[in-house]
């Protein structure tokens, strides 16, 4: 059975980034190269998709492309880049714990001051035009 190969644009489309991206990726060195058909037509594979949501994820929670692009040159060292991969996230973790921490204090302070506005009267109501 072959496996399933997909265009730039189908693959932009599995991982909600642009074909533009997708290239961008490949040529700053986040994404190795992928296969190509005779054509010359770039065919993502389902490790190229799986990586390409990965890092999508990884950018979702705000790792800076520098980073991101550190923990793509320890990957590809394979199981000899695993501790400085393990490293990476587990202060990207951090990071994210912290921002999650700050958020929920300031997502508390706005349901405070929600909670104060439900406590307003009701303004009162226009008067309804005067029909003439």
């Amino acid at each position: 059975m072959t496996e399933r190969t997909l265009s730039i644009r189908e693959a932009a489309a599995e991982t909600g980034v642009t074909a533009h991206t997708l290239r961008y990726y490949e040529r700053i060195g986040l994404a190795l190269p992928v296969a190509r058909a005779k054509s010359g037509h770039r065919r993502y594979g389902e490790p190229e998709l799986r990586w390409i949501v990965f890092l999508r994820r990884l950018h979702a929670t705000g790792m800076p492309i520098r980073k991101m692009l550190a923990y793509a040159r320890l990957a590809r060292k394979g199981p000899a880049g695993a501790d400085g991969r393990r490293a990476l996230l587990e202060e990207h973790r951090r990071e994210i714990k912290e921002r999650l921490g700050q958020l929920t204090s300031t997502l508390e302070v706005i349901e405070q001051k929600l909670a104060l506005y439900d406590q307003l009267p009701a303004p009162p109501a226009e008067h309804a035009p005067r029909e003439r």
